[in-house]
């Protein structure tokens, strides 16, 4: 059966000066998530910075931890149209983009939209379908289009897809091509809980659901304001070439099989953008790339192991980039 939930809320706020209405609007959706997501303030962070920097997130780690309470609280905060698909083994590609229908009593066919078509779209457990099915999101997530008999169909902006995924060790996963992983601009990883921010989970869910008292606090032109802010944020020269050494390093060492793409690079451009403006400057310091070396190039680069697992790979990519931010300098 196909399953996906649909979830649409509404509130407007007025635009202010820079300073404070990028400030105020950021914290407030911040604080919203933090209700529910407990402990996890820099996880929340760059999951706002990938929706800022008008990217697409990963987030994968085992089950149980919070990977789709994370996407719905951020979805509950927004005033957009959200839809929840539910990966499975069985789903097919017209469920998530659509499909022609005939009509009997017009003798034409009709064009019903699939679940891909809203402003926010979680992709639960993504790496549960087949590729084909993976395959479907590809044109939506690089071109905010999806092309159908040969018709290309334009997508609500704006567009985010959120998709979480088990490792890939976990029974019936299907691990993400290349091309799909490079289409998300972060991968991001929730981790357990510390001890005392679980008891204040146990406490919260006691009578009911924290998610139920998420309420939106940004309105869709509020969102596309904060876009326009965060691509207006200024990235010196030195931070440029600062990027680009690092990218440079992972398309030439022997370590690697496949180095950062132009792609790559411009997402963590964008996210170093991004987080400047969530921390309060509309300029970018040589922290802001680093702190965003991982997240945004993990998961694009290839380990030459063939031996390791996919968890061993994914540490030993982690730890590749931390060595190469160490033989870069830091521009002052």
């Amino acid at each position: 059966m196909r399953d996906w939930i649909t979830t649409e809320t509404q509130a407007t706020t007025e635009p202010a000066t820079f300073a404070f209405d990028a400030n105020t609007k950021i914290h407030a959706l911040q604080t919203a998530i933090e209700r529910v997501i407990k402990g996890k303030s820099e996880t929340v962070k760059f999951a706002l910075v990938a929706l800022l920097a008008k990217g697409h997130l990963l987030i994968e780690d085992v089950p149980g931890i919070g990977k789709t309470t994370l996407s719905n609280a951020l979805a509950r905060a927004l005033d957009l149209s959200f839809q929840r698909i539910q990966f499975t083994s069985d789903l097919l590609p017209s469920d998530v983009i659509g499909l022609s229908v005939y009509n009997q009593r017009s003798g034409n066919f009709e064009w019903k939209p699939g679940a891909i078509f809203s402003n926010i779209v979680l992709a639960d457990e993504i790496n549960r379908a087949t590729p084909k099915t993976q395959s479907a999101l590809l044109e939506a997530m690089a071109e905010e289009q999806v092309t159908v008999e040969g018709v290309s169909r334009p997508l609500p902006l704006p567009f985010m897809v959120i998709a979480t995924q088990n490792p890939a060790e976990h029974h019936g996963t299907y691990p993400l091509p290349e091309s799909q992983l490079d289409r998300f601009m972060m991968r991001l990883h929730i981790g357990y809980p510390q001890l005392d921010d679980e008891r204040r989970i146990l406490r919260d869910r006691e009578s009911r659901n924290p998610l139920e008292f998420v309420r939106p606090v940004m309105s869709e032109n509020d969102l596309l304001e904060l876009q326009q802010r965060a691509a207006e944020v200024r990235v010196d020269d030195a931070l440029v070439n600062y990027l680009l050494q690092i990218v440079e390093l992972t398309r030439k060492s022997e370590m690697l099989e496949l180095g950062i793409s132009p792609r790559g690079t411009l997402a963590l451009f964008r996210s170093a953008q991004a987080l400047a403006l969530i921390e309060g400057r509309d300029f970018c310091i040589a922290d802001d790339i680093k702190r965003l070396v991982v997240p945004c190039f993990a998961h694009r680069i290839i380990v030459n192991s063939r031996t390791s697992s996919s968890k061993q790979k994914m540490r030993e990519a982690e730890q590749i980039l931390s060595d190469i931010l160490q033989k870069i300098s830091v521009p002052i």
